[in-house]
């Protein structure tokens, strides 16, 4: 028999490359990580780590083994969506996490609508950036995640995954009111390539998205003041420090005197928000009703 959780563990510190950066990317501890991978080389009969100085490297045996871990933790999803579709009604409890922005938009209101459908089902939200939403997947803390396409994210290729398109999301310049690129047509975002930016730089994945399309439309983007929550941000905006990227489907709050400037041309930037599962779950009839919803409530944002 063979404990996917152990599984995981090893997994991990394939992709992570040490028993520190898996346990850190699995919200263990080392000495879990550790424990957990030697339980599994005693369940096998054979050893996986074998230690080298202060760092430990993968054997022959567990680089066969994670030839096939993917291969069994669908399996396992596929087998769990079959005994779950064996009941009437749904039941148990959904979880889904996801940026913030989509966890307003998008995920708030399917769960309103899925609670009224299904009695039985309790639907859990979670706000996390999307490296964490990924993590969440992987280690079963999560069922559905809303995430972003970051240049770190995981590939559409990568076998422990099915993602789909849920919303495109155009990102607007959001400016002072007065702001002399204050224009109801829209501008070009190049247009504002020698204004400050307001954006944390860490932990933030509105950061990558501001860099990858600034650098679309010619320029380094100079970041002066950093926050991350949307109305922190539209604040300082509102003071004039500076100006952001605001996504479509995030408010402006009534109380800040800031617009809303669409961007135009070839490198108007936007979002392309994603529903991501772990492979062979998409036919949990929890995990599809919810998917479903999402993709309804995307399609009335648009």
């Amino acid at each position: 028999m063979i404990d996917l959780r152990r599984l995981r563990a090893l997994a991990a510190v394939a992709e992570h490359g040490t028993v520190t950066a898996a346990a850190t990317a699995l919200n263990f501890t080392p000495s879990a990580v550790s424990q957990q991978i030697g339980q599994l080389a005693h369940d096998l009969g054979t050893e996986l780590l074998e230690h080298q100085g202060r760092r430990v490297h993968l054997t022959p045996a567990a680089l066969i083994l994670l030839t096939h871990a993917n291969t069994i933790q669908a399996q396992w999803e596929q087998a769990r969506a079959e005994l779950a579709a064996t009941t009437d009604s749904l039941r148990g409890t959904l979880r889904i996490c996801g940026v913030s922005s989509a966890i307003a938009a998008l995920a708030a209101p399917a769960t309103t609508c899925l609670q009224a459908r299904h009695s039985h089902l309790q639907v859990l939200l979670r706000e996390e950036e999307s490296a964490d939403c990924y993590r969440l997947l992987l280690s079963d803390e999560a069922d559905i995640a809303l995430v972003l396409p970051t240049l770190d994210a995981p590939p559409p290729t990568d076998e422990r995954f099915e993602q789909q398109p849920v919303l495109n999301d155009p990102q607007d310049l959001l400016l002072p009111v007065g702001h002399k690129l204050a224009q109801t047509g829209g501008v070009n975002l190049a247009d504002a390539g020698e204004e400050s930016w307001i954006v944390k730089r860490h932990d933030n994945d509105s950061y990558t998205l501001l860099s990858v399309a600034c650098a679309a439309a010619g320029f380094t983007p100079n970041i002066t003041h950093q926050a991350k929550e949307w109305y922190a941000v539209s604040a300082l905006v509102a003071a004039g420090l500076g100006v952001c990227l605001l996504p479509r489907i995030v408010p402006i709050p009534a109380s800040h005197a800031v617009i809303r400037v669409p961007l135009t041309g070839p490198s108007a930037p936007g979002r392309q928000i994603l529903a991501s599962v772990r492979r062979g779950s998409s036919n949990h009839p929890a995990i599809a009703a919810g998917v479903s919803v999402l993709r309804d409530v995307a399609n009335d944002c648009r």
